[in-house]
């Protein structure tokens, strides 16, 4: 079995940068939170 990877890098602009950091600044919360209550 082979297995294969990519790399490859984005270049997004001003509101996707914004749309970014705030999806994984929720996820972070979230992961916190339960990694806290568990």
């Amino acid at each position: 079995m082979v297995h294969k990877a990519y790399k490859f890098r984005i270049y997004p602009n001003k509101t996707q940068e914004i749309q970014i950091a705030k999806t994984i600044g929720c996820s972070r919360f979230v992961f916190n939170h339960f990694l806290e209550t568990w």
